[in-house]
């Protein structure tokens, strides 16, 4: 079998697959002629968005009525029916009281907000709340309760008429629901989507759909394109988990909010099993339930007020179902986490892992193994007044019910009549990669008219996704998730490709090159159990043979080095005068593990290379550690120290002779990584360290 290195992920595609600049007139174009009446000018949405808080959906469905023409005399007949109608209808928090005096002078008024509704059991009725109005107790008939459940969770926007009639000692409000209109399209004929596809090539579909969302995809590289694409997944995927951390101002949470109305993004993260899951008391199903995509923004405050929530969500992530008191639920919701990084993707890569700006509570490898992609919002601009588009795109309803549809339809299949997925793919990994292939290809080939390298497009990118996922699981959990190294395999050739993450080949935290006599690198476990590297620096400076002590190195072990060093010094060697010279030591954590538990070898080690003016050998990792009276302490967790001395950049390793015993449990992939030394005794690992033979 012929075996490749792909070194950036979709570089091989991409090399060949570049995007022609966007031709704005053809795409205007396409789009007119094979989706008339199902497309608007999004600089008409932009127009009124900045005037009316409502919804994306919300204004297209309106512009869609009115204004879904390329003529333009009807699109300013349409704007001025759909100001009109906002003005009127459309309720504005500070004229709710305006409003409310028009229901009850006119009995009958027809309004545009957000509607949820509660059943009050008192009086075995339902009664809406309407958000801008503030209307709180209006009746509203159970017929439309169970036509749009939605409406008990979340609430969605609606056209309503409201009826005013006020009777003395009346128990409920005057204001009753006598009408009511969801915000979405009524019907979708898929077919003539599939047609109207035909005519677009892929680059050009891509175009279109990024122009839907209201981007302007002439301003994106074809890398951001997908990501922007990937963020369309969860739409049409069932039970689909995704992640993207990044900065500030990239857009995240805007498709979840503002798109889709068959969507819910849950703000602040503050929730409860019963809103989420299942409400016990009630025997209600929460927002999973209702919704297609549960998207919560910013993931560091997310917070479950009941104890197990959390496990909940696990099990949820994993098979599609949860368990309360008796029942067993299943449900299709797709879950989104979304959140901002703070600090540089270089410095996380070096020192942590990727998913560090979620909660404690959440930082747990078996839940994030549930993720089937985690999207590097870093790479993805924050959003200027330019990337906003002008031009004509799919009126949002009409597309979110699109990709509505396309959940009742699978793809995952498409890989295997051409590509096998690697060896080191477990069975997470391949569900995982499997439905992100089969939700990019709902999006880019609705119709299912893809070619081999339409699919190799995907699955490079699906590869890379979940690998990003499994990389940070490496850090996280050590080795039970070392197999990254994700491959596909062409059946029609049998050469393998491997598919990398870009940040991953970043500064390593070893340089290459001696370092300054006195300062080494050692793996250690730290306080949290998980091994992680350290810097060790020593300066020695003209005394009468004092130690001083500053950063994370144990106090204790590094009297206990000292004291070995001045009682040894002569066995190293004859120059080395403890007595003439001040030694400090600084230790660095450099992976935030916290102290580390093995540190007296290396500080002898560090102390003899400082006193003797002589650097330790290049990108070498000391393991290992000492007792006061010389006996050497073979290294915990052999496995997984070499792992993160790997990942760090070392290319030498020194090992205690008691360890040997643990090498079988090192893959010998991993092993072979290494030009390995092995010591008897703190003496002979001072020289082999120095280069001293």
């Amino acid at each position: 079998m012929c075996r490749c290195e792909s070194t950036s992920p979709l570089r091989m595609t991409f090399e060949t697959h570049m995007t022609e600049p966007v031709d704005t007139a053809r795409l205007d174009g396409l789009l007119n002629a094979h989706f008339a009446g199902k497309v608007v000018r999004k600089d008409l949405t932009k127009l009124i968005k900045e005037g009316a808080n409502v919804p994306v959906y919300v204004l297209e469905y309106l512009l869609g009525m009115y204004c879904a023409s390329d003529d333009e005399a009807t699109i300013q007949n349409g704007m001025t029916m759909v100001k009109r109608i906002l003005a009127e209808n459309y309720v504005r928090p500070d004229e709710a009281e305006k409003i409310k005096s028009k229901i009850r002078e006119s009995g009958s008024y027809k309004v545009i907000d957000k509607v949820t509704v509660k059943l009050n059991e008192k009086r075995d009725v339902y009664e809406a709340l309407l958000s801008n109005l503030g209307v709180k107790n209006a009746e509203v008939s159970e017929t439309f309760v169970r036509q749009f459940e939605k409406l008990l969770v979340g609430g969605i926007w609606c056209i309503v008429t409201l009826n005013y009639r006020f009777e003395e000692n009346q128990r409920g409000s005057p204001f009753t629901v006598t009408d009511l209109k969801p915000i979405q399209m009524p019907n979708m004929d898929m077919a003539s989507l599939f047609e109207g596809r035909r005519a677009f090539t892929e680059d050009e579909w891509i175009d279109a759909l990024i122009r839907s969302t209201g981007m302007e995809p002439g301003c994106f590289k074809d890398r951001v394109k997908w990501h922007l694409l990937a963020r369309m997944i969860p739409l049409v995927e069932n039970n689909y988990n995704f992640c993207e951390l990044g900065p500030r101002g990239t857009g995240k949470s805007h498709i979840y909010k503002e798109i889709s109305p068959n969507s819910i993004l849950v703000s602040g993260g503050q929730t409860t099993v019963a809103n989420l899951f299942y409400n016990m008391s009630a025997r209600k199903v929460g927002l999973i339930g209702l919704w297609d995509t549960v998207a919560f923004d910013e993931v560091a405050g997310i917070h479950f007020k009941d104890h197990d929530g959390v496990q909940i969500m696990k099990d949820y992530m994993a098979s599609g179902s949860f368990s309360r008191g008796r029942e067993a639920i299943n449900a299709n919701a797709s879950m989104v986490f979304v959140g901002n990084i703070n600090q540089s993707v270089e410095s996380l890569v070096k020192t942590s892992h990727l998913l560090a700006p979620f909660p404690e509570a959440m930082i747990d490898s078996a839940f994030f193994d549930r993720f089937h992609a985690y999207v590097p919002g870093w790479e993805i601009p924050k959003m200027r007044p330019e990337f906003f588009t002008n031009q004509y795109g799919l009126i949002v309803d009409y597309l979110a019910e699109y990709l509505r549809e396309m959940r009742k339809r699978n793809f995952a299949d498409a890989i295997d009549k051409w590509f096998k997925l690697g060896n080191n793919l477990n069975q997470r990994d391949t569900i995982a990669v499997r439905r992100t292939v089969s939700g990019l290809l709902k999006l880019l080939y609705p119709n299912g008219e893809y070619d081999k390298e339409a699919v190799r497009r995907c699955l490079e990118y699906a590869l890379e996704v979940r690998r990003r996922v499994k990389e940070q699981l490496k850090k996280i959990g050590g080795m039970e998730f070392y197999d990254v190294h994700f491959s596909y395999i062409d059946l029609e050739d049998s050469q393998e490709r491997f598919v990398t993450v870009p940040e991953q080949s970043g500064g390593a935290l070893i340089p290459e090159g001696r370092l300054n006599p006195g300062t080494l690198h050692t793996i250690s476990l730290g306080e949290s159990e998980m091994p992680g590297t350290y810097r060790v620096e020593v300066q020695a400076i003209a005394g009468n043979g004092k130690a001083s002590v500053s950063g994370v190195a144990p106090r204790e072990a590094v009297k206990v080095a000292f004291d070995y060093f001045k009682a040894n010094a002569s066995r190293i060697s004859a120059s080395i005068k403890p007595g003439e010279h001040d030694f400090h030591l600084h230790l660095l954590e450099l992976q935030h593990t916290g102290t580390p538990k093995a540190f007296t070898l290396a500080g002898l080690i560090a102390l003899c290379s400082a006193a003797l003016a002589k650097s330790i050998q290049p990108q070498m990792v000391v393991l290992g550690d000492m007792s006061l009276g010389g006996t050497v302490v073979q290294v915990r967790n052999l496995a997984e120290s070499l792992q993160v001395a790997f990942d760090a950049g070392a290319k030498r390793i020194l090992l205690p002779m008691s360890s040997v015993i643990d090498i079988p449990t090192v893959p010998g992939e991993l092993f072979a990584k290494f030009q390995t030394s092995f010591y008897s005794d703190p003496v002979d690992a001072a020289f082999k360290a120095l280069g001293v033979e």
